[in-house]
């Protein structure tokens, strides 16, 4: 029986996501594709248009990114495309640079896709997937909220039959306020109708197109009842043809501003894409994220080089391909050739698709990602973390995107220091009748001994937070001049020590001594803050017979001397 048979992990592994493919996976492969389509069709073509493209460059970046994947990715089930997320990063930041929906604009969009896959690719190569985890839950939840709110700010001409207006977020606000009157009925009724009948299709069964079924009544509608003489906007020819290969060569001048965007947009695929890989990780296998960034940069490439758009991971894509069936990225790839017909043989059946149907399509997407529960969550459990959030999204909302996902990401970056630099020094307690040792609490009270003063730090220890540590050390050790005998600190969540820490350390062991008071440290179970100690110095300070595995042996070797 022949099988397609892929090394575990070669040298240059690919095709990793067909492995251990047999003939009994086609059908259930083939089944998961066309159901995969059928979503991805009317998806591509509204994202498109969101990104101010044609209907085929959807299309032709969702087989490139189908494809591209295949190849050089891990994950068997991750469908990737154009993606709502991250298309109104990039799509204010091109209509600035060129006419929305120009061979101009068409072109950034190409290098941009290009620079954001080598990027992906470099960072893959590098084993860089740790920065995918740099951006918290609550900034993560507010930007998507602020990208869904300009999702719904962008389709609301389309879906109420009004004139489009360029420009920034105040200028959109400002066009819709003042263009109300002018609400075609039907145009809304065609958009809040599609809204309505997916969401309504997607509680019966996920598994349902139910975008493509939303729109082909809408069509049917529009042709039916002769909408468009009432004002109902229609896409219009769409042409025909299969992607073709070239690189675009923008002058270099008008390029450059591309990669700070670029960047911007690298770093939003690597932290979907790791949520995807290990939400969609096939028969509990181990998700390889920095073979799945390759494989994403790869299909961002190959998106450039058809002159498509940038390409992300698609978590609700990824979840109909599990929930269908599927088996292996075979699926992708039946899916990239159904919309690769569709973009060659079936347009003429897109030109009477109303406006306002993709534009509740989008609205549905805007839904998606505006995650209300979450947001409730972070209330009940931390409110410094829902203002987090809720900053990210008003930063999304009234800068240019871009500029708020970078704030976004310092304040997420800002909030992890915070949290490291409020850690201080505590005194730990004996739990009675064990040899445990924990911090001091008042519900659970503990043992204390005579001339023993134990103390942990629940932190890396660092430039961040040593001060901090050295201060209230410092605070004990003056506290305790004449009555304590032994320091012990307890060292198990200490991970780390830099050279400033291990100055400051080396100086509290020192003032300790000075005061007449021994120092130990227990359970540094850190193999990287046990090399640092040595490098640093501070064994030699402390005197290597000073470090044990518990605080009970501690105590009861220095206390004998």
């Amino acid at each position: 029986m022949l099988t397609v048979s892929v090394p575990e992990r070669p040298a240059w592994p690919v095709l990793q996501g067909l492995r251990g493919l047999g003939p009994g996976d086609l059908g259930a492969d083939v089944f998961a594709g066309l159901t995969l389509a059928a979503i991805a069709i009317p998806e591509q073509m509204a994202t498109a248009r969101l990104g101010g493209f044609a209907p085929q460059t959807g299309f032709f970046a969702f087989a490139a990114a189908s494809l591209g994947f295949a190849v050089f990715g891990s994950n068997r089930l991750l469908s990737a495309g154009a993606d709502s997320t991250i298309t109104p990063i990039f799509a204010g930041s091109l209509a600035v640079m060129a006419v929305a929906g120009s061979p101009q604009s068409a072109l950034f969009a190409a290098v941009l896709a290009l620079m954001v896959g080598v990027m992906l690719a470099v960072a893959g190569l590098l084993k860089l997937g740790w920065i995918a985890d740099l951006l918290s839950t609550p900034v993560i939840t507010g930007f998507l909220a602020g990208i869904g709110l300009h999702i719904v700010l962008s389709q609301a001409p389309a879906v109420l039959g009004l004139p489009e207006v360029a420009g920034d977020v105040y200028r959109r606000l400002w066009g819709l306020a003042t263009d109300l009157s002018g609400v075609n009925l039907w145009s809304m009724a065609i958009g809040l109708g599609v809204f309505a009948g997916v969401f309504a299709l997607e509680r019966i069964n996920r598994r349902l197109p139910g975008a493509l079924i939303a729109l082909v009544v809408a069509t049917l509608a529009t042709t039916t009842l002769g909408l468009s003489r009432h004002g109902v906007a229609v896409l219009g020819p769409v042409a025909p043809g299969f992607p073709r290969l070239a690189l675009p060569h923008p002058d270099l001048d008008k390029a450059l501003p591309l990669v700070g965007l670029a960047f911007v947009l690298a770093l939003m695929v690597m932290v979907q894409t790791a949520a995807t890989t290990r939400a969609f990780s096939a028969e509990g296998g181990d998700p390889d994220v920095d073979r799945d960034f390759v494989g994403l940069g790869a299909a961002n490439v190959l998106a450039g080089l058809v002159g498509a758009m940038p390409v992300n991971a698609s978590p609700p894509r990824t979840a109909i391909v599990a929930q269908s069936g599927g088996r292996s990225q075979l699926a992708g790839l039946a899916a990239a050739v159904a919309v690769l017909l569709m973009a060659a043989f079936g347009t003429p059946l897109l030109a009477n698709v109303p406006v306002a149907a993709l534009g509740g399509t989008l609205l549905i997407v805007a839904q998606r990602i505006f995650h209300l529960d979450t947001f409730l969550d972070i209330l009940r459990r931390t409110r410094a973390e829902f203002a987090l959030a809720t900053l990210t999204m008003v930063l999304i909302i009234a800068l240019p995107i871009q500029t708020g996902v970078a704030i976004g990401i310092i304040l997420s970056l800002a909030h992890g220091v915070f949290t490291i630099t409020r850690v201080r020094p505590i005194p730990f307690e004996r739990a009675p009748g064990s040899t445990v040792w924990w911090p001091a609490s008042p519900p659970l009270a503990g043992e204390t001994l005579p001339g023993v003063l134990v103390m942990g730090f629940q932190a890396p220890l660092s430039f961040l937070n040593a001060h901090d540590f050295r201060r209230g050390m410092l605070e004990r050790i003056a506290a305790g001049a004449g009555s304590i005998r032994l320091i012990v600190l307890e060292a198990s969540s200490i991970v780390e020590i830099d050279f400033t820490a291990a100055l400051i350390l080396s100086e509290v062991i020192d003032r300790a001594h000075a005061a007449g008071m021994d120092f130990a440290v227990a359970r540094l179970e850190s193999v990287r803050a046990q090399a640092e100690f040595d490098r640093q110095g501070v064994t030699a300070r402390l005197g290597a017979n000073h470090i044990f595995q518990s605080v009970d042996a501690a105590i009861r070797a220095r206390l004998s001397h």
